[in-house]
């Protein structure tokens, strides 16, 4: 009996060894979720700031956001992802490219891609997708949030009359176009 309390004791020390404490970490799936660092390896996570409740946009993010801003004032060309031309989704897939990020190359199958975010929930480096043909809701346009502040949703994106800018959801034309937003980072 004397034998087994000392090998429970001694199991109960070997893992309560290294200290611990919690820290948030955003994950894909779950937003946020605990993780647990010890002290014996010095692991630690960042802690990701709030804003408005909603964890800040990955590091990642400002540098796709800047990869599409390169292209502001390219004119527009279907099917385009260079400076001599470009369209709303060869925008979104050279910035993300240009950061070894796979996307599909038409906006229809990035609607697809990543997990659906409410509109309150938007935040930089997130997808905003549009149904701009008349009577049609299928979507045909995307653009990339570059800015957001509480009622505010900016985004860059490719027009097929003015070519890439960027433009505010709270527009009458695109607030009426708006389908869905879509979080892939």
């Amino acid at each position: 009996m004397l034998k087994n309390a000392l090998i429970l004791l001694l199991i109960i020390f070997l893992f309560s060894c290294g200290s611990s404490k919690n820290t948030r970490v955003v994950t894909k799936k779950s937003r946020t979720r605990t993780s647990k660092t010890t002290t014996q390896n010095s692991t630690t996570a960042r802690e990701i700031p709030l804003k408005n409740n909603i964890p800040a946009a990955p590091i990642i993010a400002e540098s796709i956001i800047k990869n599409a801003e390169k292209f502001k004032g390219t004119r527009y060309k279907y099917g385009g992802t260079t400076k001599k031309g470009m369209d709303c989704s060869g925008l979104i897939y050279t910035a993300f490219k240009e950061e070894d990020i796979a996307l599909p190359r038409v906006s229809s199958a990035m609607a697809k891609t990543g997990d659906w975010i409410d509109l309150k929930e938007v935040r930089e480096g997130d997808l905003l997708f549009f149904a701009t043909q008349k009577n049609n809701r299928k979507v045909n346009h995307v653009g990339l949030v570059t800015y957001t502040s509480p009622g505010n949703v900016e985004f860059i994106h490719s027009t097929t009359s003015r070519g890439v800018l960027t433009s505010k959801l709270s527009e009458k034309y695109w607030y009426f176009a708006f389908v869905q937003a879509r979080r892939v980072l």
